[in-house]
């Protein structure tokens, strides 16, 4: 199944019904603990992310490495600022792992089209490739099990997702994933700098 369903705003978690609580119903803070869930995306995360890691130790890069290669490749020409706000660290954290991808030829600085005070971020050929090796290997785990799941697994995967996404985020981070480039192209010209400016303001 290698078609990628249209991402659709999943459901908002129904309310507590104060009725059932009145009754002496537990609520959701206090019902018992859904360990086997916890436990499971816990040991899920686990594997998924050892794929990449095994992966970034050739190039001594680490998760932060990746995630940043990550957006950055999806979606070329995001300012730090928009960054920032994806991966919430603070700049101290990005300016460590950006330098390293900047000075080791992974990602490229250029200066802000509309204002030229900001610094866009763009993968270089050799980011791309890195970064789309990573999603093939992980994307590699994903078709394994919806090979042998029904038809709409992909989908409710999808949906089930989108809903553990707190509900402010929730339509932000949906258009986000959606907006992605499939197969970007790294960018070419003379404003290309390994020197971002991290102090402009979002």
């Amino acid at each position: 199944m290698d078609s990628e369903p249209r991402l659709k705003g999943a459901d908002r978690p129904r309310s507590v019904d104060a009725a059932a609580v009145a009754a002496g119903a537990p609520s959701l803070t206090q019902a018992e603990p859904l360990f086997e869930l916890i436990e499971l995306m816990f040991f899920a995360y686990r594997d998924f992310v050892g794929d990449a890691d095994r992966l970034l130790e050739t190039y001594r890069f680490g998760r932060a490495h990746h995630r940043v290669l990550h957006f950055v490749t999806r979606r070329p020409g995001l300012t730090i600022a928009e960054l920032l706000d994806i991966l919430k660290i603070t700049k101290q954290s990005l300016n460590r792992v950006l330098k390293e991808l900047l000075d080791k030829g992974y990602v490229e600085a250029r200066a802000g089209l509309a204002d030229r005070r900001q610094r866009q971020l763009y993968p270089t050929a050799t980011g791309t490739a890195l970064a789309l090796d990573i999603a093939r290997l992980q994307s590699q785990r994903f078709r394994r099990v919806f090979s042998v799941s029904p038809e709409t697994a992909q989908e409710d995967a999808i949906g089930f997702l989108l809903s553990l996404i707190d509900p402010a985020e929730r339509e932000k981070v949906a258009a986000l994933v959606a907006s992605g480039a499939r197969f970007p192209s790294p960018p070419h010209g003379k404003d290309a700098t390994s020197n971002p400016d991290l102090d402009e303001t979002p």
